[in-house]
């Protein structure tokens, strides 16, 4: 599914150079929940930012699905980032006075799809991500900010992504709310197999992921199986 092969990321700014990433080799297997988490200026968002394509490494490898993404164009990227990834992000990004259903769809548009397959598609994402059926013709600025928050990974699963990419899905939430979107994560991993990648500097929130990437000073300092998850009540979902 994923793997990095040494990744290294430095910054220029004139003939000044910062290294940000050291190194970096992992694997993530298909249907894993990871979470990778480090404290401000650990290197975790430049990590994100590469295995979303939205950066490339200054050296070393990192393969999606079997291909060398590190070397893609401008173009292939943005390709690999429309079909293969689906982020989910801290802002929501939803359009606030444009319903539920045309926010999911909006992806589909943009990738191509045949209209007649949008609303279909856009179903089977909402009904995954768990939101009630009677609030998918509301306008997202009519919806709480756990319900936009599953709007918006409805729109990541629309266009069947190979991962899910979520950085910081929880930040502007409070902690009741945060534990349901961490539980419909959980959900979409068990019960649909999704592979899911969260980005965060809490390690409790890290602690609802199968497995856990600590990074420090742009190394992993630790790689393990998560023995005590934490998993969220299915009565709150």
């Amino acid at each position: 599914m994923i793997e990095c092969k040494n990744i290294t990321k430095v910054y220029k700014n004139g003939d000044e150079e910062t290294t940000v990433l050291k190194g970096v080799s992992f694997k993530i297997e298909d249907g894993e929940f990871v979470a990778i988490t480090g404290p401000s200026g650990s290197g975790k968002s430049t990590l994100m930012h590469i295995l979303g394509c939205l950066d490339t490494p200054t050296s070393g490898s990192y393969f999606l699905d079997g291909r060398d993404v590190s070397k893609l164009s401008d173009n292939q990227l943005a390709d690999v980032r429309s079909n293969q990834i689906g982020f989910v992000f801290q802002s929501f990004n939803l359009l606030s006075r444009t319903t539920v259903m045309r926010n999911v769809t909006l992806p589909l548009v943009y990738s191509g799809v045949p209209d007649a397959e949008h609303d279909g598609r856009a179903a089977q994402a909402l009904r995954a991500a768990g939101l009630p059926e009677e609030r998918w013709n509301f306008k997202s600025n009519q919806l709480s900010g756990g319900q936009i928050q599953r709007v918006a990974i409805a729109r990541s699963l629309v266009n069947n992504p190979s991962v899910i990419m979520a950085d910081e899905p929880t930040g502007n939430l409070d902690s009741k709310t945060g534990e349901i979107v961490l539980g419909t994560f959980q959900q979409l991993n068990k019960e649909h197999g999704a592979t899911i990648i969260l980005i965060t500097h809490d390690s409790d929130i890290a602690h609802h992921a199968d497995r856990v990437i600590s990074i420090k000073d742009g190394l992993i300092i630790e790689d393990k199986k998560n023995t005590k998850q934490k998993v969220v009540d299915h009565a709150l979902l």
